[in-house]
């Protein structure tokens, strides 16, 4: 370019704009100064937002469990935002630092072509915006654990005693569905729980994604057995620990737990969501005592009476006509991201179960039983 035949005037124009496409190339290049972090994206998305969150992660925990989907290779992780709706995918990179690199530039492109409001970029340690998803994840093989569930193999059925139960016998053993529901049907019958009439179903898809079945499932944090029960646990349950893989006494115990938390939980449930009808009602706090197994009834009771983690289920329940019983018990935990130790693997568990009494009753020897038909 020939500076000396520029005009004055011509010459202040081009430095203009050349401030201008400066402004705009640093804008794309860097993410935006507010907020500061993924937990300031969770306070600024209103209540509303929870419209079609619990369907929308369902589905992209769905491609996960299933290898399905945007999942079907497992080498990728899969983007998705505040309402759980999925947004891009991209191929892992060669090693944990260039998939980083390429979830944030997925992110800043989604901003610059306006798909999400903001972006923040991933880093060790640090969650970003838009959130992202692994597919190449541990997870239970929910058609193994299905037929381990339902003893299609006759090394999956199981009988014995405990405590009063004495359940099938060596010459006909059962499949761990009937040892779930003799015990379940026992101890209604002795009026030792008062549950939800869907509970069982949820506690089969519990088992399905705790521990595919496996009566030895040990995880590292010490949790053992069908149930994934702790230690003190299964103390608790008066289990001494010769008998800490003892089927029986595990699910006897997890419907004790969920009694517990049940029993606990009810007054301060009915407190705020009292109001809602009968099946919704039902319906939400079966979800909630789910999440309760998961990250302890103290952690869900704060979310109904604490004065700044309630105010979700404030909303929600004033509004609920607007939100499914999913979209609530979601929403309760989504807009607490990041507060009293909460976060998105609280959301995966709940959603795993779902999806796993969803298979149960897929299933032609559930499809069109009881167990299937509660609400």
């Amino acid at each position: 370019m020939n500076w000396r035949l520029m005009s004055l005037r011509q010459l202040c124009l081009f430095f203009i704009l050349a401030c201008i496409a400066l402004n705009q190339a640093s804008a794309e290049a860097d993410p935006p100064t507010a907020p500061a972090d993924w937990t300031r994206v969770v306070r600024d998305t209103p209540y509303w937002a929870s419209q079609g969150v619990y369907s929308n992660i369902l589905t992209i925990r769905g491609w996960v469990l299933r290898e399905s989907g945007y999942c079907s290779d497992i080498d990728r992780h899969i983007l998705f935002d505040m309402r759980g709706q999925f947004l891009a995918w991209i191929s892992d990179g060669a090693d944990r630092e260039e998939t980083q690199s390429r979830l944030n530039d997925t992110r800043r492109s989604l901003h610059n072509n306006q798909r999400t409001d903001t972006w923040l970029p991933g880093e060790a340690g640090q969650t970003g915006y838009p959130f992202a998803l692994a597919c190449n994840q541990p997870h239970v093989n929910l058609d193994e654990a299905l037929a381990r569930y339902l003893g299609t193999l006759p090394a999956d059925r199981i009988w014995g005693a405990w405590d009063d139960l004495s359940f099938a016998s060596g010459d006909q053993p059962g499949s761990l569905h009937d040892a779930l529901m003799y015990v379940y049907r026992t101890r209604m019958d002795q009026d030792r729980l008062d549950l939800p009439q869907a509970l069982p179903r949820y506690l089969a898809g519990q088992i399905l994604i705790e521990s595919g079945g496996q009566v030895r499932a040990h995880s590292g944090a010490n949790a053992r057995g069908i149930l994934q029960l702790s230690p003190s646990a299964l103390s608790d349950c008066q289990i001494k620990p010769r008998n800490y893989w003892h089927r029986l006494a595990q699910i006897d115990c997890a419907l004790r737990l969920m009694d517990q938390n049940a029993s606990n939980l009810r007054p301060v449930f009915q407190q705020r969501f009292g109001d809602l009808p009968e099946t919704k009602q039902q319906r939400l706090f079966t979800l909630l005592l789910v999440q309760a197994y998961h990250g302890g009834a103290g952690r869900v009771e704060a979310l109904l009476i604490d004065e700044e983690l309630s105010r979700p289920a404030a909303y929600f329940a004033e509004h609920h006509e607007r939100f499914t019983a999913g979209d609530i018990a979601f929403g309760m935990v989504f807009h607490n991201l990041g507060r009293d130790r909460l976060g998105l693997a609280s959301l995966y568990y709940v959603a795993d179960v779902q999806l796993a009494t969803e298979a149960l009753c897929r299933s032609p020897r559930l499809a069109t039983t009881e167990f299937c038909e509660w609400n």
